[in-house]
């Protein structure tokens, strides 16, 4: 056996090695960036690493350290970032942070966060000369625009693109986000998808004493947005197709109802300009499972996601997806076979999708089951096990082949 079969049994069969993940979410926070860390640390415990967990303290924490098991989590200061309740930018922690890896050095790191605690633990790693990569898992140079903060632009983009290009690879959750960052300069750019647990997000929750209380019965058709109410969302758009569509299938007798599933500080004014929508704040677990399942669209107007979660939740639970074809729905959907999509910024053809997805039942039917169909086949330990290789090839100095990625 040549010595380059021997190394790569080894990144096959791993002995347990030390990974340190570095995140400003994480579980029970609720957003796609905390759920995707969460299930990237359980994957690595499961398959017998050890795995330092360093994240900001979360309200009713204190900073400091705490072992179960294989899992260390070393919570750090933070501040709040305003608007986003739970929330907090990690501050830098340079000083603990070599303090921990002079005692327990990981084999490597990753990255999921650019902010005060991602850069001080980036430069402690390349001192202490720790393999480290990375994730891009929020379009922050994107907010700006939503934020008005436009001077911001340019600064955010060189400092993303300085701090990822110091890392040995950057890991995106989809093609579309992995062109934008080749075409802004990020180099080393790899896939790494996201899975959905078909099992907790499926039609057969869906509950007509849910549907009743939200004033549906069993013709009505239901409408659903789950996500963070905020700005950079694209919550105009939602107003707007739900205004036009309702007025529009009115006149038809068609009865729609509207569920937006969620928080975040837009939630004041949505409400304000969606008096009759149907308002249920953030869910998790069974009653956001049961939520999904018992609508029959799920429309999703963001245009600023690496991913979106939601998309492929929602299509697990059997729903009918009109999203704009990027990220997640771009990724996964194939139009008017698995979900309508839209070209991104074309906002009157998705709301035509909207509106069609509304008055075909045969294709809203056909849809639905295609898009179950396909969310079965993303499953999540394929990501750990690639997630886990990705981190073991930075571990023993090997090149980390960029994954070539299609079109669809």
């Amino acid at each position: 056996m040549t010595r380059r079969h021997t190394r790569i049994m080894n990144i096959a069969q791993p002995s347990g090695q030390c990974f340190a993940l570095v995140t400003e979410t994480y579980p029970p926070q609720i957003n796609g960036v905390s759920n995707t860390l969460g299930k990237l640390c359980e994957g690595l415990l499961g398959r017998n690493h050890r795995v330092q967990l360093i994240r900001p303290a979360q309200p009713g924490e204190k900073p400091g350290s705490t072992q179960s098991g294989n899992l260390l989590e070393r919570c750090v200061r933070g501040l709040p970032i305003p608007g986003y309740p739970g929330l907090q930018w990690g501050l830098p922690a340079a000083r603990k942070l070599k303090s921990l890896w002079s005692r327990q050095r990981p084999d490597a790191v990753y990255l999921a966060t650019e902010g005060p605690l991602g850069w001080s633990a980036l430069r402690l790693a390349r001192r202490m000369k720790i393999p480290v990569i990375s994730g891009f898992h929020t379009n922050f140079q994107q907010y700006s625009n939503h934020f008005h903060l436009g001077l911001f632009h340019e600064p955010a983009l060189r400092y993303l693109r300085w701090f990822h290009n110091q890392t040995r690879q950057t890991l995106v959750a989809s093609s579309t986000q992995q062109r934008e960052l080749n075409r802004l300069g990020v180099q080393n750019l790899s896939l790494l998808g996201r899975g959905v647990d078909c099992t907790h997000f499926h039609p057969t929750h869906r509950s007509s004493s849910l549907r009743e209380q939200w004033g549906a019965n069993s013709d009505d058709i239901v409408l659903l947005h789950v996500g963070r109410l905020s700005p950079e969302k694209n919550p105009e758009l939602l107003i707007d197709s739900w205004n036009k569509l309702r007025a529009a299938q009115q006149a038809k007798g068609t009865r729609l109802h509207m569920v937006i599933v969620g928080d975040g500080p837009s939630a004041r004014e949505l409400r304000k300009r969606m008096p009759d929508a149907v308002f249920t704040g953030a869910l998790t677990g069974n009653a956001l499972a049961c939520a999904y399942a018992s609508a029959d669209i799920f429309v999703f107007p963001s245009l600023t996601e690496t991913f979106g979660n939601v998309v492929t939740e929602a299509m697990a639970s059997g729903l009918a997806v009109c999203a704009f074809d990027t990220a997640a729905a771009h990724q996964h959907i194939q139009d008017r076979y698995s979900g309508c999509l839209a070209p991104p910024s074309h906002d009157q053809l998705f709301t035509d999708n909207l509106s069609w997805l509304v008055q075909d039942a045969e294709g809203r039917r056909s849809i639905r089951l295609h898009a179950r169909h396909r969310a079965c086949q993303l499953d999540w330990q394929a990501i750990v096990q690639r997630f886990e290789r990705c981190l073991l090839q930075a571990a023993l100095g090997q090149s980390i082949p960029v994954q070539a990625v299609p079109s669809k």
